[in-house]
């Protein structure tokens, strides 16, 4: 439908502390205005509704009811990135959704909540409170009705909703008023993916609590699993009930927390929180301020991106099934309105390596490819918005991959005639980088190799002599990358000069980061940092030259090198702890190289069955890395950047490859691995693929219809 975009909020004369607020939740919220205000309208027709398309919008988060049943909360995030933030993001987006309704209904009953300020790191405004809502509704007797947000709707501030995670239930709503309609700053493009599900999750171990009259008391509430979404309390009190409710993943670490006061007297004893938390579990410490005794009813509304697939790969190792289900699982309660690192960090989309990873585990897995998708464009976006650049050096490269590598499992030829833009901006900028010597010498930081520290130094963001090599290397994948989607393109000269880039580049590494005596690359050159360049993200050079895993793994894994020495390289990466260590997210690129170098049946499940220890220590989420990064530092548990096992395994396993971009061919080498028997399921748009394999037996495929595969013996 053409949308009909009409804006309400609050009338700014009355209310004008409450009109604009900060762009991102980056940002110092001291000016941020924060405040909650409730948009209701009734209609009644003179006919039942047969369906409706509704659109709608808000500035900031939002909760939208139908009929008191919830039909989406957001809005959908633009993404963002950890630069801009000055000003506000050019995109704004819109759910659209149809409704088929139950029964013959006459009458809607809308109800809407929404807050003023972004308050999460991934959270963005235009700077202006509003809320917007159109429909196209047709009826039983054949006519249609268009609906929209406008002076009929009624609006009020609920300042129960004192601050971010701070409700007061004493205070009651203001009385509802006529709204303001306001000038159309967002312009809204429809999001291309469908709203968030919610599930109502009860603690296992105990549903309720009670507290004494003028006393306190103190529980904790625990979920089978860890999970995102927010905090639902219920109370039964006379009075005044008081509540620190604190959200933790595992009960011996901290969380996040959110205060509230239930008020019986004014009929103010249900709480629904409006921040996304990732929860384990609760401790509830309540205080009842009335003569009788009070009741706690906690409850977590769980939510995540639809997941209507989920393909399994089942092992004869159970301690591997455990590994795969814990990866799955927290991979689905990272799928939100983003793709997150976790729901407990929330960061924004420039984080690129982890939802590079996230979108390989979904292809296999659930399937459902456009979120992903939607990721990709909106990053592109963010790089057009930013003259090429995000954050992370190194994600900004690993967006190119992911761009292939979504196309690949789509076949999506739009994403990548959208993307090219973007995509030439970023290799112009990284071609500015190179120095005289032809390798990679002045880009703004070498970050982001992995989580986890080397003489007291992060490789979060290192020093050259510890991030060169590998931002050379994620280079030369993304020219390889680009080359390829030149050629998709069909344009021909840019895919040669990716092409010649790439060559002229790996010849340089080789010279210069390369050691031929002990045949391995280290880690960067030991050249002084330019002092216009250093700053937090770019520390000083040091002298120290360092050979480890890190930049041999993507030497083999992108082909800065020959096979042969690839596979040496690789080797000694599996065999030589003299080289260091890695965290679970660069696993991912190590698993890779082997697969690509013909090393998967020798090592890709001993290097699986890394994750044994910490999923044996904690079943309930994914552990954010093996060795902790610095001392005190605590991983969480919702992390599903190291969850490459979930792509990974069932790719070895079948030893897939496409051949012709969204399965239009591909082709299996089925592999057991050194395991005794296993089943992979893989989710095609032809629908799941499968294959069984046993110890002496030859592989049972089951293929769906119209889908090509080319089977070669392992």
């Amino acid at each position: 439908m053409t949308p009909l975009e009409k804006w309400i909020w609050l009338d700014a004369e009355k209310h004008p502390d409450k009109q604009h607020t900060i762009f991102s939740g980056l940002l110092d919220k001291k000016d941020g205005n924060y405040c909650v205000v409730e948009f209701q309208r009734s209609y009644t027709f003179s006919s039942p509704i047969v369906s409706a398309q509704l659109r709608f919008s808000a500035d900031t988060e939002f909760q939208l009811w139908l009929n008191e049943r919830l039909l989406a909360t957001g809005p959908v995030s633009v993404g963002g990135d950890f630069l801009g933030n000055e000003k506000a993001r050019p995109t704004h987006y819109a759910t659209e959704l149809t409704v088929h309704p139950d029964g013959e209904q006459r009458q809607w009953n809308f109800f809407a909540r929404v807050k003023l300020m972004p308050v999460g790191i991934n959270e963005y405004s235009q700077g202006h409170g509003g809320f917007m809502l159109t429909g196209r509704l047709r009826l039983a007797d054949g006519s249609t009705i268009v609906i929209h947000t406008d002076k009929t709707w009624n609006c009020r501030l609920n300042r129960a909703y004192k601050a971010p995670f701070i409700y007061d239930g004493r205070i009651k709503p203001d009385p509802y008023e006529t709204p303001e309609e306001i000038q159309n700053i967002w312009h809204c493009v429809t999001a291309p993916i469908p709203p968030r599900c919610e599930e109502v999750l009860v603690p296992y171990n105990r549903q309720s609590m009670t507290v004494p009259p003028h006393g306190k008391a103190e529980a904790v509430f625990l979920f089978d699993k860890i999970y995102a979404g927010f905090v639902s309390l219920t109370g039964q009190a006379q009075g005044e009930l008081a509540l620190q409710v604190q959200c933790f993943e595992l009960e011996d670490q901290p969380g996040s927390e959110e205060t509230c006061i239930l008020d019986g007297a004014a009929q103010q004893l249900t709480y629904r929180g409006l921040q996304l938390h990732s929860v384990g579990g609760y401790r509830i410490i309540a205080e009842n301020r009335s003569d009788n005794p009070a009741q706690v009813i906690p409850q977590f509304i769980s939510t995540h991106y639809p997941a209507a697939v989920c393909a399994k790969t089942t092992t004869s190792d159970p301690a591997v099934d455990k590994i795969l289900e814990v990866c799955a699982h927290t991979l689905k309660i990272c799928r939100q309105m983003i793709h997150l690192d976790s729901p407990r960090h929330s960061e924004p989309l420039a984080c690129t390596g982890d939802y590079y990873i996230e979108s390989l585990m979904t292809a296999f897995t659930y399937g459902d490819m456009r979120l992903a998708a939607f990721d990709v464009r909106r990053t592109a976006e963010l790089l057009l918005y930013n003259d090429g650049r995000i954050f992370h050096t190194t994600y900004s490269l690993i967006w190119v991959l992911m761009l292939r590598d979504v196309y690949q499992y789509t076949g999506d030829a739009a994403l990548l005639s959208d993307c090219a833009d973007a995509l030439a901006l970023l290799l112009k900028r990284f071609e500015g980088y190179l120095g005289e010597n032809g390798i990679l010498e002045t880009p703004p930081d070498f970050m982001f190799v992995d989580w986890i520290y080397i003489d007291g130094i992060s490789l979060h963001h290192p020093p050259k002599a510890l991030g060169q090599t590998c931002l050379n290397a994620y280079y030369y994948g993304a020219l390889k990358a680009a080359e390829k989607i030149y050629g998709w393109l069909n344009d021909s000269a840019a895919a040669q000069h990716c092409a010649q880039a790439a060559n002229c580049l790996r010849q340089h590494v080789n010279e210069l980061l390369f050691d031929k005596e002990k045949e391995l690359y280290f880690e960067g050159l030991n050249t002084p940092t330019p002092e216009k360049l250093l700053m937090h993200y770019m520390p000083q050079n040091v002298n120290t030259r360092y050979y480890r895993k890190h930049a041999n793994i993507l030497a083999a894994n992108f082909g800065l090198c020959d096979p042969p020495l690839a596979k040496k390289l690789l080797e000694r990466v599996m065999e030589d702890d003299t080289l260091g260590d890695y965290q679970p997210y660069f696993a991912h690129f190590l698993l890779e190289a082997l697969f690509k170098n013909g090393l998967r049946d020798r090592y890709t499940l001993p290097l699986i069955r890394r994750w044994y220890a910490s999923v044996e220590a904690c079943d309930k989420g994914l552990a954010e890395g093996w060795i902790q990064p610095e001392p005190g530092y605590r991983f969480d548990h919702s992390h599903a950047w190291g969850g490459t096992p979930a792509y990974s395994l069932p790719k070895a396993l079948l030893g897939f490859e496409m051949l012709k971009p969204g399965f239009q061919k591909i082709r299996l080498s089925p592999s057991l691995l050194g395991l005794n028997y296993a089943t992979v399921e893989l989710p095609t748009p032809y629908g799941m693929l499968r294959c069984h394999m046993e110890k002496g037996k030859a592989p049972a495929l089951s293929i769906p219809a119209g889908l090509e595969v080319v089977i070669e013996e392992n």
